[in-house]
Parts: C-alpha cells; sequence; structure tokens
C-alpha cells in the first residue's frame, strides 16, 4: 500500500466501527450478534464508552435516558419543535430545529452540575470532610459565577417528582455495588448546604439527579449534555409528529390575538415625509 492510499484510509479514524461489504462492527461485536442482545442503552454505551455495560450499569443508564424525555411545550425545545412543524419543514428539519436551543441554559445544567460534583468529589478525595468540601466548593461558585447552582430548583415544581425516585434507585444501585454512591452524597449534601445558605428549601431537579447517575456512572461531563439531547429527542419527535397530525400553519409561541409588550417610540413622522 502507497503512502498515498494510506492517507486515503486515516482520513477519518475511527475506533468505533469496522465496515466493509458484508461486514459491520461496533467496537469489534459483529452487529448480527448484537442484534437481539444488546438493547438501545448498551448500544449508546457501547459506542461511547467502548465496552458494553454490566446489566446495573445499563438499567441505571436507561432509567437516566428516559426520564428526561419530555416536559411539554412550556420548554423552548418542544415548542420550538412544535411551531417548525407549523412551518412546513419535516420531521427533521423540526427536530434539529429543537435539538440546536439545547445550549448552556436548556440543556446544559447537567455538564454544568457534573462539574460541579467532581470539584467537590476532588476536595473530598483530598481529605477535606463531605460537609467542608461542599461548603467550600459551594462558596467559590457563588463567587466566580453567581448564586445560581445548577441542577437545583425548578420555576414549575416546589419538588421535582423525577429527583427523587432517580435517587432513590442510585441508591438501590450502590447497594447493589453497581456505583459507589458517592455522588448521591455530594448531591444531598449539596441540596443541605443550598438550603443552608438561602434559607429555604431548594431540592435537586431533573438535571441535578441525572448529573448524578451520568457521574456515578462515569460518564466525562461533556457527555452529559449529549445524553440529554439524545433523551428530549424522544420527546421533541413525539410533540413534533402530534403537531404535524394536528395540523395548523405557521404557529407562533402565543395565540395571533396576543401580541408582545412594546416599549419603543410613539408614532411619529418620518423627516420629510410632509
Amino acid at each position: 500500500m502507497t503512502d498515498a492510499e494510506q492517507a486515503v484510509l486515516d482520513w477519518w479514524k475511527s475506533d468505533i466501527i469496522e465496515m466493509e461489504p458484508g461486514v459491520i462492527r461496533y467496537r469489534g461485536y459483529p452487529v448480527e450478534e448484537l442484534i437481539g442482545n444488546a438493547s438501545f442503552a448498551q448500544m449508546i454505551w457501547l459506542m461511547l464508552r467502548g465496552e458494553l455495560p454490566s446489566e446495573g450499569q445499563a438499567k441505571l443508564l436507561d432509567i437516566a435516558l428516559m426520564s428526561a424525555v419530555d416536559h411539554g411545550p412550556q420548554a423552548p425545545s418542544i415548542a420550538i419543535a412544535r411551531m417548525a412543524a407549523t412551518c412546513g419543514v419535516g420531521l427533521n428539519n423540526a427536530m434539529a430545529s429543537a435539538v440546536n436551543v439545547l445550549g448552556d441554559v436548556h440543556g446544559g445544567a447537567g455538564e454544568q452540575a457534573i462539574l460541579l460534583y467532581q470539584a467537590i468529589r476532588e476536595r473530598w478525595q483530598q481529605g477535606a470532610p463531605l460537609e467542608q468540601a461542599v461548603s467550600n466548593q459551594v462558596g467559590r461558585h457563588f463567587s466566580e459565577q453567581g448564586k445560581f447552582i445548577p441542577g437545583f430548583g425548578h420555576r414549575f415544581h416546589p419538588v421535582d417528582p423525577r429527583a427523587p425516585r432517580l435517587l432513590a434507585m442510585v441508591d438501590e444501585a450502590a447497594a447493589e455495588k453497581v456505583v459507589s454512591g458517592e455522588f448521591a452524597r455530594i448531591g444531598r449534601q449539596l441540596e443541605s448546604e443550598i438550603a443552608a445558605r438561602k434559607g429555604k428549601a431548594i431540592p435537586m431537579n431533573i438535571d441535578g439527579a441525572t448529573a448524578v447517575i451520568y457521574a456515578e456512572l462515569g460518564f466525562p461531563a461533556p457527555l452529559a449534555r449529549g445524553l440529554f439531547c439524545l433523551s428530549r429527542s424522544v420527546g421533541i419527535l413525539a410533540h413534533a409528529w402530534e403537531q404535524t397530525e394536528q395540523g395548523g400553519r405557521n404557529k407562533g409561541p402565543v395565540p395571533r390575538q396576543y401580541t408582545w409588550s412594546y416599549g419603543g417610540q410613539e408614532k411619529r413622522k418620518v423627516p420629510g415625509s410632509d
């Protein structure tokens, strides 16, 4: 093989898939053996991590993914999917439009929460008691990034109904030695620290709870956002399809009889228009 031929082969270099006529292998596993033996959650793990997860790991990942699929059209991504569907763009475009708004504010809290949890865990591993590690890191977070703690509080739910159940599932997995349970302890202590500082309970939300799971499972923080995109894409697809079936044309964010608040100049003459 010439250097030029090798350069062509190496243009895209991947450890994920091997493919040639009649052969498809993911991370070395023949696709025909994976079919019927690996779930979608297991395939996600395999593609991202290089190995198949244990049964317990796959169960916990599946739980996190299913818990965040939808939160209704008040969520910008879902509303955008439905609005796009009324513009005649098709399902793929409606989904892409919605996924593209899953950024730092809407969709990024899980990644941010993992980074916070990891910083606390580092202090803890260096010998600080957990309570002190949490308090010190929260103080640093407040001074550097403001008073908002990612993964805690919800604008609709006094207590996010998803979070306690997810933490309970982490506790079960920790009892079965699937995960360590360290990040669940960090999350709960963080919740207590926030309440003490603010003088009221600000419970963990879905982002904080799924961040606990992804951190317990060893996923790097940036993948938490990608996993959330995968999860929320289910709801995005469902709403885009439902809106497509319902019909409607050019639906905006509010009914057309309602308009925005205008705060600009009063009506005035264009100079020279007399």
